[in-house]
């Protein structure tokens, strides 16, 4: 029963830390590597930091400190904005997928037994 729940904890902390650097990752790329971003307008390189690489740093956060709530918190900061990119047809989709992986490690991670 105890490895069970370890494995369960490994799992779901392998799954948020997975979809939190993923997140990072794709973001730094749309900012960076994108050719059809626009470097003079910093608009949607702050929204989009706001909205997909914060709730990624949210995540990993997560994992450090075993806060389950937290990464509730990351997938419901980031679930529309992944939905928006998830219908693009290049390597943003997979933003979605990092949004889900925070819901899944959310629900694969169990909660804190108060004393």
């Amino acid at each position: 029963m105890r490895v069970r729940l370890r494995l369960k904890l490994k799992a779901s902390h392998i799954v948020a830390g997975l979809s939190g650097m993923g997140s990072i990752l794709l973001w730094l790329i749309l900012i960076f590597f994108n050719p059809y971003t626009d470097g003079t307008n910093l608009s949607p390189a702050l929204n989009t930091f706001i909205m997909l690489f914060l709730p990624g740093c949210v995540a990993l956060i997560a994992v450090f400190y075993s806060y389950r709530l937290l990464l509730l918190i990351a997938f419901g900061w980031s679930i529309l904005p992944s939905l928006y990119l998830t219908g693009t047809p290049g390597i943003f989709a997979w933003f979605g997928v990092a949004s889900l992986g925070y819901l899944f490690a959310y629900l694969l991670m169990k909660p804190r037994l108060r004393s």
